[in-house]
């Protein structure tokens, strides 16, 4: 079974950085594709980052590429998501995703929700200006 569980988001300052978390449960992390995925209200979810099994290979979303780094520890079953330069526009609800299909790797530069089975239940980032 699989569990993902955020952790990580406070309220920052605009300009300030932020590491986000997420602990992973279930059996062959290493084969899975991961990603990170954020929610402003009243807006849809937008995948933001995302990263291949091995973790070589990643692709960002235009508006947070520079600033966001995705990284992943398969040893520890864990993701990561380093946030710099914060802008008020990154304040989200972010979640961690989980997407353990055959060929995930084709899927990871759409930034789509597609082949992402597993959701966490978030974490609140908030940038106040």
């Amino acid at each position: 079974q699989v569990q993902l569980v955020e952790s990580g988001g406070r309220s920052v300052q605009a300009g300030g950085s932020l590491r986000l978390s997420c602990a992973a449960s279930g059996e062959n992390y290493n084969k899975w594709c991961m990603g990170w995925f954020r929610q402003a209200p009243g807006e849809e979810r937008a995948g933001i980052a995302t990263i291949s099994s091995g973790g070589d290979v990643t692709y960002y979303a235009d508006s947070v590429k520079g600033r966001f780094t995705v990284s992943r520890d398969n040893a520890n079953k864990a993701l990561y998501l380093q946030m710099n330069s914060l802008k008020p526009e990154d304040t989200a609800t972010y979640y961690c995703v989980a997407d353990k299909g055959s060929r995930c790797d084709l899927r990871l530069s759409r930034l789509s929700t597609s082949g992402y089975s597993y959701w966490g239940q978030g974490t609140q980032v908030t940038v106040s200006s």
